[in-house]
């Protein structure tokens, strides 16, 4: 993969932002110098963005709706927000902004430009710049302030937006940046009070004819520009607080084209010596799910370090690599044009609308403060929080998916191959494993009622309701025998076995019992109060005379319900399995008819 492919918007959807942040790493380098007023290194982690109480509530600020605004927060930074929903109208404001500069700090001859050439345009300092891959030796490590966002946390729900807002994203940017974009966005982003304008024939127009709200954003965003560069060059003279700003200002196009929420520079100074950075934070379309998209930088990236994490936010892809970026001659003090080695951490936060992604990449050329950086940049991505409105995103200029209700799949009556077709990306709140839902009325331990007639087999293709969903089993008749004895005559050959009080049990094997008498399990029927009975001989339970042999099933004649199952033989009444029919009962015992009288002997084997 080429160094064109990695920094290309037909390649990368991040490839404008990453050239504005190579930009500012250009300006910062060839125009900060030894004057510049720089706040102390401990701006940056002084603050801890999670103690302040508005840290958690974010989008409880009082901020513009509909547009990207920054809002200076005491003791906790400034908050970003940016949206999907209105991004501007796109109006052109940088020859408006650079010339109302020009004219601001009395004109004159910008570092590497003509005064005499006209507007002054980023052309003419040779702006933008693109970086370029550095060698994987100079790539910084992974810091532990960024490996720790590995680590499992909970996640925050996205904010609750109203129909149309679209997706929203706020967070908090620590003190020590410098904003270089307008803090009511571009013109058309949020709302503006717009002043009248004098000697003005149309309302909604100026002298030049630019829209009312064009010339508003304009005048806010000359305002900032002049204030950062009086902050930051208040030790010096006029030109080099003029030669920033205007400079500065070319580059506003190019950051709106960009999708650039905002973008700032840092002037650090550290145990005595000079320190930069740069912030971009963007938002660029990319639908591919965070693991696709963090194998896609792995692979394109080969000498970065990619690492997927998991934010308050949501999951999240870190790269970590080393650029080089140019420093052209027109901006170089020396007039000579030279490379700068930067180290470099981009994070990509999809969206909860599944097709936006924020992008927050932070730049230094002082890798002694790596750590530094990184530590605050945690903070950056730890204070990410998304609102939503619920309808995910569509491509530019087809209609928006409607969400449809999952249902259940019909049977097919004949299986038909099909070519396997790419799953589809779902919104986050239709996503899971459906399942069914019994009906309100639902009981599961009901039982079938009696003139229930039995379940059928389920047609193909028709939808049963849910009380007959299941598996189909047969239910026997009211008048089923499983035993086949239905009619056996009670016989016994005990005189004393006769009911004498009581009610009659059946006895499954063909012996009445009476219910004053005790059942012995090993065939010997033993009375309560009584002698003792001798057993009787083992001989299997009499078949019903009347009952006549099952015949086979005819072949395609259905069976009534009580005759389906098996066929069995069942042999004749008079069948003797051990042949001894009709042998008389005799007894060696001429005492036995004496030991009936006496006590019953505990005999527990018959």
């Amino acid at each position: 993969m080429t160094q064109d492919v990695q920094f290309s918007a037909e390649a990368n959807p991040f490839a404008a932002a990453e050239q504005v942040c190579a930009t500012l790493g250009t300006l910062t380098d060839a125009l900060f110098d030894e004057h510049t007023s720089r706040h102390p290194a401990a701006a940056l982690s002084s603050l801890k963005p999670a103690e302040h109480p508005a840290a958690e509530a974010l989008f409880g600020l009082p901020m513009a709706p509909n547009g990207p605004v920054h809002q200076a927060l005491d003791r906790l930074g400034t908050v970003i927000t940016a949206g999907t929903a209105r991004p501007g109208t796109g109006a052109r404001v940088a020859d408006r902004v650079t010339s109302a500069l020009h004219n601001r700090y009395g004109g004159g001859a910008v570092r590497g430009a003509i005064a005499d050439r006209g507007t002054t345009s980023a052309a003419l300092f040779q702006l933008p710049v693109t970086g370029e891959f550095a060698d994987a030796k100079l790539r910084p490590p992974f810091a532990p302030a960024l490996a720790a966002l590995a680590a499992g946390q909970q996640t925050r729900r996205p904010f609750e937006l109203a129909t149309g807002a679209g997706a929203e994203v706020r967070l908090v940017v620590p003190p020590g940046f410098h904003a270089l974009t307008s803090p009511g966005g571009p013109a058309g982003a949020s709302a503006r009070t717009v002043p009248a304008l004098p000697h003005d024939d149309d309302p909604t127009t100026d002298g030049d004819g630019a829209d009312r709200a064009t010339v508003a954003a304009a005048a806010e965003l000359t305002g900032h520009l002049a204030e950062v560069a009086d902050e930051l060059f208040s030790a010096t003279g006029r030109e080099p607080r003029r030669d920033f700003a205007v400079i500065s200002a070319t580059l506003t196009d190019l950051l709106q084209d960009a999708g650039v929420r905002y973008a700032g520079v840092c002037a650090l100074e550290r145990d005595g010596r000079a320190s930069e950075a740069t912030l971009v934070i963007s938002l660029a379309r990319h639908p591919l799910p965070i693991t696709a998209l963090a194998t896609e930088l792995a692979t394109v990236r080969r000498h970065a370090e990619v690492w997927t994490v998991l934010l308050p936010a949501g999951p999240a892809a870190v790269l970590v690599e080393g650029r080089t970026v140019p420093v052209p001659g027109a901006l170089a003090a020396d007039g000579q044009r030279r490379w700068v080695v930067t180290s470099a951490v981009q994070a990509f936060v999809p969206l909860p609308d599944s097709g936006t992604v924020l992008c927050a990449q932070l730049s230094t050329a002082r890798p002694e403060d790596w750590e530094l950086y990184t530590e605050a940049f945690a903070e950056l991505l730890k204070s990410i929080q998304f609102g939503w409105d619920g309808e995910p995103a569509t491509a530019p200029g087809a209609p928006a998916p409607t969400a449809a209700p999952v249902a259940e799949a019909p049977v097919a009556k004949e299986p038909v191959a099909e070519p396997a077709a790419e799953p589809e990306e779902k919104p986050v709140h239709l996503r899971g494993t459906p399942v069914r839902i019994p009906p309100a009325d639902f009981n599961p331990f009901a039982p079938v009622a009696e003139e229930a007639a039995p379940v059928a087999a389920p047609v193909v293709g028709e939808e049963e309701p849910a009380h007959r969903r299941g598996t189909p089993v047969m239910i026997p008749p009211p008048d089923f025998d499983p035993f086949g004895i239905s009619g056996t005559p009670t016989t016994t050959d005990e005189p004393a076995a006769q009911p004498t009080g009581g009610t009659a049990a059946p006895d499954p094997f063909g012996t009445t019992i009476a219910a004053d008498r005790k059942a012995d399990p090993f065939g010997t029927t033993v009375a309560a109060q009584g002698p003792a009975v001798p057993p009787q001989p083992s001989t299997p339970p009499l078949i019903p005379a009347q009952a006549a042999p099952v015949a086979a099933p005819v072949v395609g004649e259905e069976e009534p319900a009580h005759r389906r199952g098996t066929p069995v033989m069942i042999p004749p009444p008079d069948f003797d399995p051990f042949g001894i029919s009709g042998t008389p009962t005799t007894t060696d015992e001429p005492e036995a008819a004496a030991e009936a009288d006496a006590e019953p002997e505990h005999r527990p084997f018959g």
